[in-house]
């Protein structure tokens, strides 16, 4: 490794060539060099740790550049498609919801008899964004001595106004999915809807979402438990300036995330997931994982990154050849449709 124009790896193996050799160094100086050498290739090798050959994340990355760390890769990718990509084209709706049809200007063609031999198609899809208020009048009938008797309004309907259910999901989804800040979604809804929407309204709606899910959170336990194959990560988060765990486990239909002070045992046993799991867990070989009572695969994708860092700080060749050979094995394995033949 070079810091600005020094050779440093050169220099400590200068260093420890110049220890080996001179015999007038007494064992404890000698003792004391050798701890100083270790100590400083330790520092360098952390020095040197990005997102591209150990668990750093990205954001972390000194002058982090956009973009794939994939070098088998060594190519950039021009935008768009790839090749052998499945492109995907707009298809047309067989029901559209309006049909405008367009007459031939008989004034721009020769004049004579003409039968209507069909119609050309093209389709434009787009999308309506405006507000819809629904009124329900319940209805009051009055006998001849006074006494009113009101209809039922529908479930629900407790305010002489009140948002609506799509309104509350469309909020949830910005702010949950596509992680939109309260402020920026309470300007969409005015800007683009004409209604006015509190941040305080938005955080509601996700309180209320989050207690109707409940239930569905321990379907999706459940369902989870009894998968033969899960993944498990866990990465840092900042709740409310308090520093915690993002725990989560999937698969190509289920996901469950589970925030937790700790990452370890104790947070893997309140998620109440793995501890009952049998299938293949596949992880980041963290230490916690492997007391599961499971079968275990470790993660390519973490791999990859340390057979990196073995690469380039540590100057081991085979960990480069490892690392093609399992670029090599990945790709052949996409091209099966994601199973080798025997």
């Amino acid at each position: 490794m070079s810091i600005g124009n020094i050779d440093v790896t050169a220099a400590l193996k200068d260093v420890e060539l110049l220890l080996r050799k001179d015999n007038s160094i007494s064992p404890k100086v000698r003792a004391m060099m050798n701890l100083l050498v270790v100590v400083i290739n330790l520092l360098l090798g952390k020095l040197g740790l990005n997102s591209a050959n150990s668990s750093t994340p990205p954001s972390q990355d000194p002058r982090r550049k956009r973009g794939s760390n994939r070098k088998a890769k060594g190519q950039k990718r021009k935008p768009g498609g790839q090749n052998g990509h499945a492109g995907a084209t707009l298809k047309p709706e067989e029901n559209p919801d309006r049909i405008e049809t367009i007459e031939v200007d008989r004034r721009t063609i020769p004049h004579g008899q003409y039968t209507i031999a069909g119609f050309e198609r093209r389709q434009v899809i787009d999308i309506e964004i405006s507000k819809k208020v629904t009124e329900y009048r319940a209805e009051i009938l009055q006998d001849r001595n006074g006494n009113q008797f009101v209809a039922q309004f529908p479930a629900g309907v407790t305010r002489p106004v009140q948002y609506g259910n799509r309104l509350k999901a469309q909020a949830v989804y910005m702010s949950q999915q596509q992680l939109i800040p309260y402020g920026r979604i309470r300007d969409y809804f005015a800007d683009q809807c004409g209604i006015p929407l509190s941040a305080g309204s938005v955080f509601n709606f996700n309180k209320e979402a989050f207690n109707l899910l409940e239930r569905f959170e321990s379907i999706v336990i459940c369902q989870l438990i009894v998968q033969l194959l899960l993944h498990a990560d866990e990465t840092g988060i900042n709740v409310n300036g308090t520093g915690f765990w993002l725990h989560s486990v999937s698969n190509d239909r289920w996901t469950f995330f589970f925030a937790h002070a700790k990452r370890g045992g104790e947070a893997i046993k309140a998620m109440a997931v793995l501890q009952h799991f049998r299938g293949i867990l596949c992880h980041d070989h963290w230490k916690p994982y492997l007391q599961l009572q499971c079968l275990h695969a470790l993660c390519n994708a973490h791999h990859l990154r340390e057979l990196e860092r073995a690469w380039e700080q540590d100057g081991q060749r085979w960990a480069k050849t490892m690392q093609d050979l399992l670029l090599e094995i990945n790709d052949s394995t996409t091209k099966a449709g994601g199973c080798l033949s025997e």
